[in-house]
């Protein structure tokens, strides 16, 4: 076993206990261990809906199947999936999918959450509606 001095240690404690602290205060869904989620709810023109840390909406995707991404390479361009940092633990909606590329996003009741890359502020949702397949993650 390798031994981890104690410089390492203090850093790592000091790494998570900031991450900690940053989820502090959100107005987010918090999961059974009272750990923050990067997702929030946040009122719109299109209603209340789900969006990440940032406020920027999320979006689900017709063409996914349950706890599976089918938008990849270009299309994940458009819609960047929303990643898992590692740090957040999934509940009893949000679950956390392993997409093809082997990184990890998060999916609400089993639909892969994504942003629109033409929203540009938060609480702009112009990806509603996108070729009748692209649609607000409502709560």
């Amino acid at each position: 076993m390798k031994n981890i001095s104690l410089k390492s240690t203090l850093s790592i404690t000091v790494l998570l206990t900031a991450t900690t602290l940053s989820f502090t205060g959100c107005s987010s869904y918090s999961h059974a261990n009272n750990q923050a989620s990067p997702i929030q709810q946040k009122q719109t023109n299109l209603g209340s809906v789900l969006t990440d840390n940032l406020g920027m909406t999320l979006y689900t995707f017709d063409k996914d199947k349950p706890n599976v991404s089918n938008c990849n390479n270009g299309c994940a361009i458009k819609w960047p999936p929303l990643l898992n940092s590692n740090l957040s633990i999934a509940n009893k909606h949000f679950s956390i999918i392993t997409r093809a590329d082997n990184t990890k996003q998060w999916a609400l009741d089993g639909k892969p959450l994504y942003r629109w890359f033409k929203d540009k502020k938060p609480g702009d949702t112009t990806g509603d509606g996108v070729k009748s397949v692209w649609h607000v993650a409502k709560p």
